[in-house]
């Protein structure tokens, strides 16, 4: 009688992501989706009669720490990992997982580096060669750059460097040229005036920068003192509503691709939209969005596995996922495919083109 009266064991999912220091935004955008996810969940009745109780790490974009974090959930014997939100942590961590056989679902990872393997590694979004071409083809043909300066942070360098390649090869194959390519590390004592006058040096009619949302801003403050009319362009990773808080008037007119369309009227995503700002006062971008998705595409395989399955395996025999924007299905390795959007930076705001 007592057995029948004890609630059933919490299903434990974990979250690791970059929650801390000055380019939380990532992290936090993807922390507070899946603990809406998990929250709209519960108050639904849970999977299969059980609660889900999220437990979140913070690997402080840093490899080291990104490993103990995940080392923690798999002690905790967590079902499966939402994160990490960035490629460079996903490399660090991804070995952990394989060796213990749980399963890593990412809202933001996009390495090409880890494609097309038959691991525990799992993602939301297509990697970072949709995005780059799609960005070269924008910026030859419609906006008519010819010659390219990028930037790139090499703390993220299994994401930065694959984007700027697919990126170079698109745009040198429709006829423009990359001249000059400039790394460097992300961190408080980047000199960004100085990183601008060798940019600029090589005199290209655009500017690329493949770097987090903070340093993007400032990259282009720099940027527009200097010269005022060029093109700035950036990647996917920069845009977090943390962009358009720090960039103001430099950030004008930038040119984006992305996996979200903030302007969406489908049902399921204003109500997602609508559910997350009333439940942190913010808004989600693209980091809540995916973060909410990567948690329910792991809900709803609890909640469909059956007999003798692995979540694994569950996943992969799953034909499609309803995200809350567009519907999310894997090939065999786990690698997923999404709508991309080419966007603008209009009044402050994030603007679809097409």
């Amino acid at each position: 009688m007592l057995a029948a009266c004890t609630p059933p064991e919490p299903i434990r999912l974990g979250f690791v992501g970059g929650i801390s220091g000055r380019v939380a935004d990532l992290g936090i955008g993807g922390r507070n989706g899946a603990l809406l996810a998990v929250e709209l969940r519960n108050a639904a009745g849970g999977v299969n009669g059980r609660q889900i109780e999220l437990l979140a790490e913070d690997d402080q974009q840093n490899p080291e720490f990104a490993q103990q974090a995940v080392i923690r959930l798999i002690s905790r014997k967590v079902d499966a990992i939402v994160g990490p939100m960035t490629s460079a942590m996903a490399m660090a961590t991804v070995p952990l997982v394989n060796r213990a056989q749980i399963l890593m679902v990412s809202p933001t990872v996009t390495t090409p580096l880890l494609a097309g393997q038959d691991d525990y590694f799992f993602r939301v979004i297509a990697n970072t060669t949709e995005y780059a071409q799609k960005s070269a083809a924008y910026h030859f043909t419609t906006q008519g750059s010819r010659r390219i300066a990028a930037i790139f942070d090499m703390r993220n360098q299994s994401y930065a460097q694959p984007w700027l390649k697919d990126y170079q090869m698109a745009f040198e194959a429709a006829g423009g040229v990359v001249s000059d390519s400039v790394p460097f590390s992300s961190g408080d004592e980047t000199h960004f005036s100085a990183l601008t006058e060798r940019l600029l040096h090589s005199q290209p009619d655009g500017v690329l920068i493949v770097a987090n949302s903070v340093d993007t801003a400032l990259l282009a403050q720099q940027i527009r003192k200097r010269d005022p009319k060029i093109n700035i362009y950036t990647s996917e990773w920069a845009a977090t509503e943390r962009l358009l808080e720090l960039g103001g008037k430099a950030i004008e007119g930038m040119v984006i691709a992305q996996f979200i369309d903030r302007a969406s009227q489908q049902p399921s995503y204003l109500a997602f939209h609508k559910a997350y700002v009333e439940r942190f006062q913010q808004q989600p971008g693209f980091a809540g969005l995916t973060g909410f998705d990567a948690t329910n595409v792991v809900l709803d395989t609890l909640a469909a596995r059956k007999g003798g399955q692995t979540l694994k395996q569950a996943m992969l025999a799953h034909p499609k996922f309803a995200g809350a924007q567009s519907a999310i299905s894997f090939d065999a390795t786990g690698d997923a495919r999404r709508d991309t959007f080419m966007t603008t930076i209009r009044d402050g705001a994030f603007v679809r083109l097409h």
